[in-house]
């Protein structure tokens, strides 16, 4: 099932190899700021995403989180590492489509690898706000059960390089959020 909807995803993306980005829509910046797990055990701290064009379709991206849980001297680390592919399907959106290998770090022997892809679409709603919708799958082997999960975000651009970025996941009753200030070039 698992290799099914990663050839699904995949399979998705492939026809539509001579796309561009959307106007209005860029794969290269780099944000940092707050983060948050709500959860059965809550947890906060700090994140730091980027992506960066390597082609008019392709980019590659990664994320970092360190959250403290409440109430207990533990935290956790979270790494993903991917390739995404977008494709323009109007003036100003995109179809997206990404793979990444996912890393959870709670140390204690709490040391997990993963992975997950996931399919959505981001856009230009206006000249200073972005947004993004993504549905995803993601796996950490046996220690997890794997999940489907839903993703939400938005940019509001105060100038062409800055702007307030903002996203959302929700996965298996829990929720994870983000928010922080975004770099574009």
């Amino acid at each position: 099932m698992k290799q099914s909807l990663l050839a699904l995803g995949l399979a998705a993306a492939l026809p539509f190899a001579a796309a561009h980005a959307a106007e209005g829509v860029s794969y290269n910046y780099v944000e940092g700021g707050y983060t948050a797990t709500n959860a059965d055990l809550d947890a906060d701290g700090f994140g730091v995403n980027a992506s960066v064009a390597v082609h008019p379709n392709f980019h590659l991206f990664g994320a970092y989180m360190n959250q403290d849980i409440d109430h207990s001297p533990d935290d956790f680390d979270q790494w993903r590492l991917g390739v995404g592919y977008n494709h323009e399907i109007s003036r100003n959106a995109d179809l997206v489509t990404r793979l990444a290998y996912e890393k959870f770090d709670a140390g204690r022997g709490f040391d997990y690898d993963g992975y997950s892809v996931e399919v959505g679409l981001r856009g230009a709603l206006a000249p200073n706000f972005e947004g993004h919708a993504m549905v995803g799958y993601e796996d950490y082997g046996s220690q997890f059960d794997d999940d489907f999960y839903g993703r939400l975000g938005a940019v509001v651009k105060f100038n062409p390089n800055w702007g307030l970025s903002g996203d959302v996941k929700f996965v298996s009753g829990d929720t994870q959020w983000f928010i922080g200030p975004r770099f574009t070039w």
